[in-house]
């Protein structure tokens, strides 16, 4: 099968950052379906890996979560799929990616593709929506129809700008998010942001400039590093803190006299540890799922960048080390 890879980790400007190869074949597990991919978007995440993690030597390593694609066969334990079912999914950090023509991935981690989106745009969103579903509800606590105020730092990502739609539709949160830019401003508002701040000035002055002294709940997806100490002034006594982002340190011990609950959402936990709850991520996918073809969700799909291929992926990677992208970016078949 035809694949993207890479051998060394490292640089995006390596000439062999990532480079088109031809791989056997994966064959499936017990609870695994093989995929044929029709289309993958580019995360955060794929460049943190591809600059840090070092394949085992001679081996490649294949880059990927997001995908959507056909189920060509399935495991012998596999329940919930057939073959020839549509489906989407962000798969695990713990095998080979979706940047190939085939995949294989643990059906507990897969949901059905929404009907009525396109490959590109249902590849879009299984990553962020897993991520901000779990963040919103399993991390912050949120209950569904909750009231408070909700402050999504850096709205116009990926996470952010399914977060911001979850929270307008599943809760009745007042739905604060920061951007800097007259384009991400305006995007964070065709999310359903109810207020947007700017991250480049102090969260609290941001914050009294609209009235709104303390919130609640606050999702950081970037920047943690820089906003401890306005993260303790603005949330209220008992509120709750969730990051996704990896600072070099974070001191949580500001957050003590006002009893704030602090979290980090991974993802990747449920299927690197093999929990018990781990087809919660099945569910999540099928949720979001019905919610796009109802149109209560809306893909954050913004760039096609052609077929996957290594040319097209190191461009995607290169815009997504820049910090500059809204929504999301997409590449569809071979």
């Amino acid at each position: 099968m035809k694949a993207v890879g890479y051998r060394q980790s490292g640089s995006i400007d390596r000439p062999d950052a990532l480079i088109d190869i031809d791989l056997p074949a994966p064959v499936p597990g017990p609870r695994d379906l093989l995929v044929r991919i029709k289309a993958v978007s580019v995360n955060p995440v794929d460049t943190k890996i591809r600059s840090t993690a070092q394949p085992a030597h001679g081996e490649f390593k294949v880059l990927g979560y997001d995908a959507a694609g056909v189920v060509e066969a399935v495991g012998e334990d596999v329940t919930l799929f057939n073959v020839g079912d549509e489906v989407f999914y962000s798969g695990t950090n713990t095998r080979q990616g979706s940047n190939a023509e085939l995949q294989v991935v643990d059906e507990r981690l897969v949901g059905i593709k929404p009907a009525k989106l396109s490959w590109a745009e249902a590849a879009a969103m299984p990553l962020t929506s897993v991520t901000a579903w779990e963040l919103l509800f399993d991390r912050l606590g949120v209950e569904k129809g909750a009231k408070g105020e909700l402050l999504v730092i850096n709205g116009a990502g990926g996470v952010g700008s399914v977060l911001i739609q979850l929270a307008r539709h599943l809760t009745e949160m007042t739905v604060i998010a920061t951007a800097s830019r007259p384009e991400t401003i305006e995007w964070v508002k065709r999310m359903g942001a109810h207020q947007v701040i700017n991250h480049r000035l102090p969260l609290s002055e941001e914050l009294a400039r609209i009235s709104i002294p303390e919130v609640s709940h606050v999702a950081s997806l970037s920047g943690s590093q820089d906003n401890q100490a306005e993260f303790a002034k603005i949330i209220a006594p008992q509120g709750h803190l969730a990051l996704i982002d990896s600072p070099a340190s974070f001191d949580i011990a500001p957050f003590k006299p006002k009893s704030i609950t602090v979290a980090w959402e991974y993802m990747f936990t449920r299927s690197m540890f093999q929990t018990p709850d781990m087809d919660r991520q099945h569910q999540i996918l099928n949720r979001v799922s019905a919610m796009l073809d109802l149109g209560q969700l809306t893909s954050t799909a913004t760039e096609e960048g052609g077929p996957i291929n290594a040319a097209n992926l190191i461009a995607m990677h290169r815009k997504a080390e820049a910090g500059t992208a809204i929504g999301k970016m997409v590449l569809t078949g071979f």
